[in-house]
Order: C-alpha cells, then sequence, then structure tokens
C-alpha cells in the first residue's frame, strides 16, 4: 500500500525549484543564477547602475589627465581646472573669421527680389551716342569723362564745331564715339578704299567695325558701295585733318599779315628792343582752366586760370606787333616779338594795355585776364612761337 503521508522532517519542493541546485557546478550554478535573476526582473536596473557607476570613472579619469598635463597658450601648466562661461564659449575669435558685413538694413527679415527680369553684363559699346555739353565742360573734359582722346571728339565732331577746340559751349550735343577714331558722313560718289585711304587706315577697319553694320556681300564694288548717302561710318584708328585757323607768324618785320586776323592787326614794320630768350611766367598762377598743349587736338597753347582784371604781363622784352581784337576766336588779343625768331600771343583778354609798335620789357602790363571770344570761363590763352620749331610747348620755355 502506497503511503500519501509525506515524510516527517522534510518539506515539500518549491514549485519550479528542485533540489538539486546544491549539487550543481561553479559555472551551472552562475548560469542558473542569472537566470532566476532575469525573472524577477533585476538585470536591467544592475546594468544602468554598472553603467551610471563606469562613466563617473571615466570623467574622473578625464578630469585627472586635464588637470596633470593640460598646457596653456603660454606654456604654463594648468593648476585648476577652468570651465569657461556658456555665454563666451560660443563666441568664435575675430581672427578665426572676421564678422561679414554686407551692408545692408536689417528688416527682421530676407525680402525676396520678385523681379523676373535677367540683368545682362555690360557690354562694350559699339554705337555712336550724344552727350549734350554743360557749363564748365572742355573739350579735354568731356573726352576725359568717356575715356576718349580730345582729337577724337574734335574729329568726329567736325561737322558741327570745325576744327577749333574752343568751339563748344552749354547745351551743344556733341557726338561721342564708341572707340578712339573719328566718324566719317558717307556722300554719295564715294569710294570706300579713297575713304580709307583718307583716314589713313584700310577698307577692311571700316567694312569689319561691328557698329557699320557692312558687309563685302552687301556692299559690291568698293569703288561704288553700296551705303546710303548721309550715312555716318565709325571710323576705328582713324586721323581727321584740321583746317589752319591759327593765327599766322606774326612779325616786326611785316606785322600786316596780320590784316585779315581782325582789327588790332598793326599795320607797318617797326624796330626795336629785343629779348633776352629767357621766358616767365605771363600771369602769377601757374595752373591750367582746362585745355592744355595738344597739338594732336589742334591746341598749341595752355589755357592759364585766373580771375576777370588779373594782369597779364610780357614774358621777356620786345615789341608789339598785334594789339586789339580778334575776329578766328581769340577775342582781345596781343601779340609781341622778342626778335630772333621768337613771339609770343596772349588772348581772350578783358582789356589790351598796349598799342602797335611800343616796346615792353618783361614783367610789363600788357592787358587783364577776361573771357573774350570763344572762351569758356576766365583765362589767359598764351603760345610761344618760333621761326625754327613752330608753336612749341610754354611748359617746356616759362620759368
Amino acid at each position: 500500500m502506497e503511503n500519501n503521508h509525506p515524510v516527517k522532517g522534510k518539506e515539500s519542493p518549491i514549485p519550479g525549484q528542485t533540489d538539486e541546485i546544491d549539487h550543481l557546478p561553479g559555472e551551472a550554478l552562475a548560469e542558473k543564477f542569472w537566470t532566476r535573476f532575469n525573472q524577477l526582473g533585476l538585470s536591467e536596473g544592475l546594468f544602468r547602475a554598472v553603467t551610471l557607476v563606469a562613466t563617473i570613472l571615466v570623467m574622473l579619469v578625464m578630469v585627472w589627465v586635464l588637470r596633470r598635463f593640460y598646457v596653456n597658450a603660454d606654456g604654463s601648466m594648468v593648476t585648476q581646472l577652468q570651465i569657461p562661461d556658456p555665454a563666451q564659449a560660443v563666441v568664435e575669435p575675430e581672427l578665426l573669421m572676421p564678422p561679414l558685413s554686407v551692408g545692408l538694413q536689417t528688416t527682421g527679415a530676407v525680402q525676396r527680389d520678385t523681379a523676373v527680369d535677367t540683368i545682362l553684363p555690360i557690354r562694350n559699346r559699339t554705337s555712336l551716342s550724344e552727350y549734350t555739353v554743360e557749363t564748365g565742360d572742355t573739350l579735354f573734359s568731356v573726352a576725359a569723362r568717356f575715356g576718349l582722346l580730345p582729337e577724337t571728339v574734335l574729329w568726329s565732331n567736325r561737322y558741327n564745331i570745325g576744327d577749333d577746340p574752343h568751339m563748344i559751349y552749354p547745351g551743344q550735343t556733341l557726338i561721342i564715339m564708341p572707340v578712339d577714331g573719328t566718324v566719317h558722313v558717307w556722300s554719295a560718289g564715294e569710294g570706300l578704299n579713297g575713304v580709307a585711304e583718307f583716314y589713313q587706315v584700310t577698307p577692311e577697319t571700316i567694312i569689319n567695325y561691328p557698329g557699320n553694320n557692312l558687309t563685302l556681300a552687301s556692299l559690291g564694288d568698293l569703288a561704288n558701295p553700296n551705303i546710303e548717302p548721309g550715312t555716318m561710318l565709325i571710323i576705328p584708328g582713324g586721323k581727321g585733318q584740321y583746317s589752319d585757323w591759327r593765327i599766322p607768324r606774326i612779325t616786326r618785320e611785316d606785322p600786316a599779315t596780320a590784316l585779315n586776323v581782325g582789327p588790332g592787326a598793326c599795320p607797318e614794320s617797326y624796330d626795336g628792343v629785343l629779348g633776352t630768350l629767357n621766358f616767365t611766367w605771363p600771369v602769377s598762377a601757374h595752373t591750367l582752366s582746362g585745355y592744355d598743349y595738344a597739338p594732336a587736338a589742334n591746341h598749341y597753347g595752355i589755357d592759364i586760370g585766373g580771375q576777370i582784371g588779373d594782369p597779364v604781363f610780357t614774358v621777356d622784352n620786345g615789341v608789339v606787333v598785334y594789339a586789339g581784337w580778334n575776329d578766328w576766336g581769340y577775342g582781345n588779343m596781343v601779340v609781341v616779338d622778342h626778335g630772333q625768331g621768337w613771339q609770343s600771343l596772349y588772348a581772350h583778354m578783358s582789356t589790351v594795355d598796349v598799342v602797335c609798335g611800343q616796346e615792353v620789357y618783361r614783367g610789363d602790363l600788357v592787358g587783364t585776364i577776361g573771357e573774350t571770344g570763344m572762351a569758356l570761363g576766365p583765362h589767359l590763352h598764351f603760345e610761344l612761337r618760333n621761326d625754327e620749331y613752330g608753336r612749341v610747348n610754354p611748359w617746356d620755355f616759362l620759368q
């Protein structure tokens, strides 16, 4: 008969557990223990605790290393770990990245440009344009404004100002070339070869310039090309020719050569004092008023600045061979012959204070500064002339 009663002195086993645990080897026992630990839900907490302890240990080691081995920029050892202020930690050194200045006004938001037009790059101009002369403009200042030579402005406008660089005035419209050279207005019966030769260029120079819109096929015979009369052709690099509107040489032996110049001409020959050929400045100022010595622009003197009424003095000893009004744009003018082939000319004066045949000495008063004739503003137009060298640059001789 089976005995269903428990044995006295021995407890019943816990469900899922046997009494064989006490007899397991070491590794099996540890595995059995870890399994039971997981079953109780304690493994995750243990992992977090171990991780936290490990992190703290690593940080302590890093602090110790930094304190022991970190060196300042000046080479000194760090004695105490300094943690920077967070507000300063984000500021980058100015030497590494200078502040960007874009010159825009901050409005709190970037404004988007809604324009749909395409902005094309600036291209070189190839066609003629116009400019209206303003008060104070000269041939030289207009040329400088557009990056051209003065003679280019003069040559390309000879149809309305002639060959005289002084013949511009406020309100006048000037033709402005896209390049240095000149302009030619085509006339019926002309040949392209002859026109090109006149301006010292080749026919291809004229044909190939984009602004002229010419082709060999459309021109046909170059001796009688298909060019509409009145067409303005750009002659790049072309050189114009001047009419000699300048005052002729006036000497003490024959001052009457200037009788067609104006009423200030002297009718007879004179004798008198000779110059030393050491020329002093005719006025106290030694500055230009706009026009310099520029033979290429048909300007053979210098325009010296001054105020109306400022005295004008002779530059050397000599005899007056012209004294009075000039019809060729010089206004009130005086010419002094210094002998030995030299003459000096003073123009645009307000008053003339000498007479024909008068002997003058260096520093004597011959008149006052003005703006008579074709003058833009008060100044003295001064020229030095020599029988052998022609109209010389006064800058090379005035002392």
